[in-house]
């Protein structure tokens, strides 16, 4: 079956597990932008479901696009899948985007690798999505298991991957910690106002793995001085918390309270010229 149809919005359910977010970012402004100027143009993919509903396999975003500006009906095409079938297209049609989370790829392929096992198949090489228009952005089996890696950090050190305050090789290290010994590096972090470099994540790694990793172990690695490290303005977040929205992240707030400051600069620049 592959039947086009138009779809209620009620009649649709998204996909469990569904490892990409929607937040209402520049990349979703456009798409909302272009769908309320052209409608939908390619139709959404979905597979039906036992309870007469329909779940998304790809389009979750938009769907999303049609309920913000209250387009009751989208036109999909009506798929026949298994459920290792549709892991393996939500994965693959979202990998195509442009501006994916670290946080998303690492649990997407863990979800596509599960899926391919099921199918009798087990490598990391067969996770990768197969580009006709570019072959060379496939991403290799050996970087595919470390991007799996990350979905054994705990989500406040996976949000600061996502959020590029810990680069992605010394978060692939840090995923080897217990969940125990990464809240303690968490605690450490948020102290000093740091994140390991590569070095000091291997060496952290190694005490986990030789089981000698303690917490004045931990602490005399973290506050190292870094030849590049630079003076920073340490302001606990509960202080300015309140003054955003729950939905932004550290980053937002520190860019936002940035921008704040450079108005004000811009303001007593211009008083002080008159």
């Amino acid at each position: 079956m592959n039947e086009i149809k138009n779809i209620k919005l009620t009649d649709l359910v998204s996909a469990p597990n569904n490892p990409f977010k929607i937040t209402m970012d520049a990349e979703m402004e456009r798409l909302i932008e272009s769908i309320s100027e052209t409608g939908v143009i390619a139709p959404i993919i979905v597979r039906p479901t036992d309870n007469g509903k329909y779940e998304i396999v790809s389009g979750h975003r938009r769907k999303y696009a049609c309920e913000y500006l209250g387009i009751e009906s989208v036109p999909a095409i009506i798929k026949e899948l298994n459920r290792n079938e549709a892991v393996i297209f939500l994965v693959d049609s979202n990998l195509q985007r442009e501006n994916i989370l670290p946080s998303e790829k690492a649990f997407a392929y863990k979800m596509k690798l599960e899926a391919i096992k099921h199918q009798g198949k087990a490598t990391c090489g067969q996770v990768v999505h197969k580009s006709r228009d570019d072959i060379t952005n496939e991403e290799s089996g050996r970087q595919i298991q470390r991007y799996i890696r990350l979905t054994n950090l705990i989500t406040p050190i996976l949000d600061m991957v996502d959020e590029k305050r810990i680069a992605f090789t010394p978060a692939v290290e840090i995923s080897y910690l217990t969940p125990e010994e990464q809240q303690m590096l968490l605690t450490e972090m948020e102290y000093n106002d740091c994140t390991p470099n590569l070095s000091q994540a291997q060496r952290i790694k190694a005490l986990s793995i030789q089981g000698i990793f303690t917490r004045e172990r931990l602490t005399s690695i973290m506050s190292e001085q870094k030849a590049n490290q630079k003076e920073r303005l340490k302001i606990p977040v509960e202080r300015v918390r309140k003054y955003f929205p729950k939905s932004y992240t550290t980053t937002q707030i520190e860019n936002e309270i940035v921008k704040m400051c450079e108005v004000r600069w811009r303001k007593r620049t211009e008083r002080d010229a008159r």
